[in-house]
């Protein structure tokens, strides 16, 4: 069986360094109206409820319909489109996005609503996977994982600016208002990546049928399924974030749009720190975002009855959330370097049922009557469940067994700790230096 080819993207008429920080501005403000539109809608149930004549969970639907429309879109949209044009695709799906919130700020009925969002989550996980490509494209290799995290840094801000400001105009001017601001940071987005991103060429002549079977791959599916766990933790305590600084913390509900401004603050400066980490390495950056999420989560379970200690687990929460999630986009766009745009489609897909499942265990353990801590707690296990998943993928890295089977040894106690045991240093092996003055982009020499 021949190998698979590696997927290379051109840069046509690359810029100079005044060029690049405009283009990954555009990519990052498309990711500010992502972030916007996919966080704004919880803010806006009420007003959404009591204009449509609907119950909180009903209205509630169209939050999950989003993340489905999120789910669906990543790979079908990346696989179909695998041969457009990047900066054309990019247009096309910040066109589509705009185009479902225009919809959804019009719509008559919650149903129609339901088809608006459902709409409107569909080029969510295509955006950030295609962006995150061009984005490493227009950058040395040393630089790729900056340039990810600034692209990841327009999601993290959209929590400082964009939903808050979003939930001022839903209650000020009513919840289409909301939806109205997303639509005109789509159009600003539109505006400027027709400006100053830079036309690509697909040079690998990767086939569909590649793109879908590097999903099967271990180290690919293993990346995935650490995410889908681990961020879980996250969603299970931000999902309930509300009733818990009000129920436990003492808080009024006045300062909640506060501190979930504060828990953007925390994934902005998670996205920050990201950069430099991964461009020295990308495992111990994964797999110490992994493990610090888990005792920021464990921090905010233990001191939630304190306001000042719940904020600062806020802070805490988001940053190593920002921080994870880069590094997981990293680690896709390394392995599979075939087919990088779908997986780092399929990166948002995974987080997206991190975000249900997240929700509903959280859920399923107050309605259990076990009080309002017990979200951190179910989060700790899902943080540690996604860290052994991610320490055995990095296992095999480092074994040079990427591409074997994954198999189960005899006693899983035994195989827990040995995964685990990536957490500590390893030494650098002594390898020759490499040039790379091109700005053709080669995802197979993606570092460690």
């Amino acid at each position: 069986m021949s190998a698979p080819r590696t997927a290379v993207l051109q840069v046509i008429n690359a810029p100079d360094r005044t060029g690049i920080r405009f283009a990954l501005f555009a990519l990052a403000l498309g990711g500010f109206g992502v972030g916007t539109t996919e966080f704004a809608s919880m803010g806006l149930l009420p007003f959404i409820a009591e204009d449509l004549d609907a119950s909180i969970p009903a209205s509630g639907h169209a939050i999950a319909l989003y993340a489905l429309g999120v789910v669906v879109g990543a790979p079908l949209i990346t696989s179909l489109t695998s041969r457009v044009e990047r900066k054309r695709l990019l247009l096309g799906l910040m066109g589509a996005f705009t185009l479902g919130n225009v919809l959804s700020a019009t719509a008559p009925s919650l149903e129609w609503l339901y088809v608006a969002r459902f709409l409107s989550g569909l080029p969510h996980g295509a955006y950030f996977g295609v962006a995150a490509v061009v984005a490493s494209s227009l950058v040395p290799r040393e630089r790729r994982g900056t340039a990810v995290a600034r692209v990841a840094l327009g999601l993290t801000v959209a929590n400082i600016v964009g939903v808050p400001l979003a939930a001022v105009l839903g209650g000020s001017l009513g919840w289409r208002a909301g939806y109205g601001l997303v639509v005109v940071i789509g159009l600003l987005t539109i505006a400027a990546l027709a400006l100053w991103v830079p036309r690509t060429r697909n040079g690998g002549g990767v086939s569909v049928a590649q793109e879908v079977r590097a999903l099967g791959r271990p180290q690919v599916a293993l990346t995935l399924l650490a995410g889908a766990i681990g961020f879980g933790g996250m969603f299970a305590v931000y999902t309930f974030v509300s009733p818990i600084l009000t129920e436990l913390s003492g808080l009024g509900l006045s300062a909640v749009p506060w501190v979930l401004a504060v828990y953007g603050v925390g994934m902005t400066a998670g996205s920050l720190l990201a950069g430099p980490l991964l461009d020295r390495s990308i495992e111990r950056t994964a797999l110490g975002a992994g493990a610090v999420s888990g005792v920021a989560l464990a921090f905010f379970g233990l001191f939630a009855h304190s306001a000042v200690a719940a904020v600062l687990g806020v802070l805490w929460i988001g940053a190593m959330g920002a921080l994870f999630s880069t590094a997981l986009q990293m680690r896709l766009l390394r392995e599979a370097k075939d087919a990088p745009s779908l997986t780092a489609a399929m990166n948002h897909a995974a987080f997206n049922l991190a975000n249900a499942m997240g929700a509903f265990l959280g859920g399923a353990v107050i309605s259990a009557g076990w009080g309002y801590r017990s979200p951190a707690w179910v989060g700790v296990g899902l943080a540690v469940a996604g860290l052994l998943v991610l320490g055995h993928a990095t296992r095999l890295h480092r074994a040079g067994a990427g591409t074997a089977p994954v198999r189960t040894g005899p006693s899983w106690a035994s195989q827990a700790v040995s995964d685990l045991l990536v957490l500590l240093p390893e030494p650098a092996p002594l390898r020759p230096a490499l040039v790379n003055g091109s700005r053709t982009t080669s995802w197979a020499d993606l570092g460690r």
